[in-house]
């Protein structure tokens, strides 16, 4: 088996556009239009998928731990960590960095959803 694609929860279809395009150069996929809600999808290597769904989010007000690691996340592998957390960087979006000590950084999309990015 291998994940077809990840569906994550959004409230702002043009800001989590922005994250997701900005930090990591995501490529917008055609959409089915029958779909009875509006969303996003983008592909990854390998024909994976992650869909950016704009829907009401039933844990909007649960709290989240501080280090994504602890969280429910997605995990992508990148061949440049340093280039993304520049690119966080510059966004004034925090992250943290794997408390294993293996070459990972953690980061929250802008409504929270938690993103790892390994080499």
């Amino acid at each position: 088996m291998k994940i077809v694609h990840i569906a994550l929860l959004v409230s702002d279809l043009n800001r989590a556009a922005r994250f997701y395009e900005q930090v990591f150069d995501l490529q917008r996929l055609a959409r089915p239009a029958a779909l009875a809600f509006d969303g996003l999808w983008y592909g990854l290597d390998g024909g994976q998928q992650i869909h950016l769904m704009l829907l009401d989010n039933p844990y909007e007000n649960c709290p989240k731990p501080l280090h994504g690691g602890r969280d429910n996340h997605v995990a992508m592998q990148t061949d440049d960590i340093k280039l993304i957390a520049s690119k966080l960087d510059a966004m004034d979006v925090p992250y943290t960095m794997s408390k294993s000590g293996r070459n990972a950084l953690f980061c929250r999309d802008p409504d929270g959803n938690t993103i790892e990015l390994t080499t």
